[in-house]
């Protein structure tokens, strides 16, 4: 399973990019691959300012759905658009092309707080 150094990660199975004071966030292959198949993602928290570990979104996938936790305290700018009509990025490149949102961070030292790629790996028993 690939989970790329330069990205932090939540025990909820999020990862965050930080640049300067911007984020990228989605869901790891750890996440997809337990979900199986994702068929429809839901953001509704556009413009809206939302807490580290609070949902600002859901996946849902042909087995269940599930909640997207925000990593660290930031505001919703955009949604990847290219989801509606493609969600499965998510299962064939969630690193990449599958992102869910990008974010206007509240206090990048927050990002210190999330786990490195190796403890998340370790925490998943990868």
């Amino acid at each position: 399973m690939n989970f790329p150094s330069e990205l932090k990660y939540t025990k909820d199975h999020e990862w965050i990019k930080v640049e300067g004071d911007e984020a990228t966030i989605g869901i790891t292959e750890f996440a997809q691959r337990e979900l199986g198949d994702i068929v429809f993602i839901e953001v509704n928290t556009v413009g809206d300012t939302i807490e580290a570990n609070e949902v600002f979104g859901t996946v849902e996938a042909v087995k269940t759905v599930s909640d997207l936790f925000m990593p660290v305290t930031a505001t919703v700018l955009n949604v990847n658009d290219a989801l509606e009509a493609e969600p499965e990025l998510v299962n064939n490149d969630p690193y990449g092309k599958g992102w869910i949102i990008k974010a206007k961070i509240s206090d990048v030292s927050t990002v210190e707080e999330l786990l490195s790629a190796d403890a998340y790996s370790e925490l998943v028993g990868a």
